[in-house]
């Protein structure tokens, strides 16, 4: 009969394997059938990172639903209850709270480290696009959870942001009432926002499961961004990485940590204290720290609907980012001139992210628009031309050829120094 061959052959999980290769399956996915580029450093830790988020906030969301009430005149209520009676509730609304800021923080660095060393390019362009797609559905996630326990910021920050969708021509006003499920924030939207942020996380592991299914089909990149050329290339992802990312993982949550006993409400907005009022606006509407670059992009552009497109458009520029970039070379490491601009790059997404704190007014306002036609640019201008205009350098043979010279060729390394 054909099947997977079992591997295990002894005890239980022998017995079982037989039956259900289950941990064939993930001996082959993340142990010591599945070969990996032998030079992965740190930066590859990110991605074991974002799943344990992932992970912790599904979790804690699962018990933290059991206790609350999606309803307008107790949902407020209902969080304090939480925060007061139940037992160690303060303790999981901080970490689910701050553990959507550090899941964030973890995809941008995995996001910007993809960027560095050119994980999009083929054969890995669906790889990167699951990537996307997984980042898309987080952030619808993140701000319908924003909503819940409807304060002050809660309520207005809902309000703003789904009236964007009224920018679109003919359609937009239906988008609203759909999402609204009437003709203003209140009780249906709050109850659509729940379910929605119940189930959007199991579809964003669904989407992980795809990520990684891609991933093995073609392996992973790495920091010299050419293929393992054989097996003295790679080594078993078990014991290697496995440790590696188990270290990772403590130093996570260490700051994690550190966060949610010594500052819990650091990244928050003081005003979601309040009990949301329809009839008091907050001075000034901000949306969590993670939507702020994008939130200054949509601020720069005093037009409604072409502010809503360039948002959109920031993210969704993202898919067609393999084409953008024409250089053959994927690793920055070889290509100093994109080196470069790729930390201007970094420096004007930090730019967005202070303005979008920021009220759209005076310098600000200014600063906004010279990062937002920058990060427009960067993409559709500077990628092909540099692409197109650089002489990238020399490539090693294999990733054994580099010796400890930061990935040099090896007859570059051991060349004697002429004096």
């Amino acid at each position: 009969m054909s099947g997977i061959h079992s591997k295990f052959n002894k005890g239980i999980i022998g017995w079982i394997d037989y039956r259900l290769p289950i941990f064939t399956i993930l001996d082959d996915m993340v142990g010591t059938g599945y070969p990996t580029p032998r030079n992965l450093n740190y930066w590859w830790n990110f991605g074991s990172l974002a799943g344990l988020c992932l992970v912790i906030q599904i979790v804690t969301g699962i018990v933290l639903a059991m206790h609350y009430t999606p309803h307008v005149d107790l949902a407020f209520a209902s969080v304090e209850h939480i925060m007061r009676d139940v037992n160690y509730g303060w303790l999981l609304r901080y970490v689910h709270a701050n553990g959507a800021s550090m899941f964030f923080v973890v995809v941008y660095i995995h996001i910007f480290r993809g960027l560095y060393f050119g994980s999009y390019k083929s054969p890995r362009e669906v790889l990167w696009f699951l990537g996307i797609i997984i980042f898309l559905l987080m952030m619808a996630t993140a701000f319908m959870g924003y909503v819940l326990p409807w304060g002050q910021m809660s309520f207005w920050g809902a309000t703003v942001i789904t009236n964007l969708f009224s920018a679109i021509p003919v359609v937009g006003d239906y988008i609203v009432t759909l999402l609204w499920g009437g003709f203003s924030v209140d009780n249906p939207t709050l109850n659509r926002f729940f379910s929605l942020h119940y189930l959007l996380p199991f579809a964003i592991a669904a989407v992980v499961v795809l990520h990684i299914l891609a991933l093995h089909q073609h392996g992973s990149n790495n920091p010299l961004g050419i293929d393992a050329n054989g097996p003295q290339d790679k080594i078993p992802f078990h014991p290697y990485y496995t440790v590696k990312d188990l270290f990772g993982i403590a130093v996570f949550l260490i700051f994690f940590s550190a966060l949610v006993f010594y500052a819990p409400n650091m990244l928050g907005e003081v005003d979601n204290y309040i009990e949301a009022n329809p009839l008091v606006t907050p001075a000034h509407i901000v949306p969590e720290w993670y939507f702020l670059p994008f939130y200054a992009i949509l601020r720069s552009i005093p037009d409604k609907l072409f502010g809503v497109l360039a948002m959109f458009g920031s993210i969704l520029l993202l898919f067609v980012l393999p084409w953008l970039d024409t250089s053959r070379v994927r690793s920055a490491r070889f290509r100093p001139v994109f080196k470069v601009f790729f930390y201007v790059f970094i420096a004007d997404c930090v730019l967005l992210l202070v303005c979008g704190g920021k009220p759209p007014e005076g310098i600000w306002l200014i600063l906004g628009r010279i990062g937002t036609a920058y990060y427009f640019i960067h993409f559709l201008i500077l990628l092909p031309v540099i692409g197109f205009w650089e002489r990238p350098l020399p490539l090693p043979k294999s990733i054994s050829e580099p010796v400890l010279g930061g990935g040099k060729p090896a007859a570059a390394v051991a060349a004697p120094a002429k004096e």
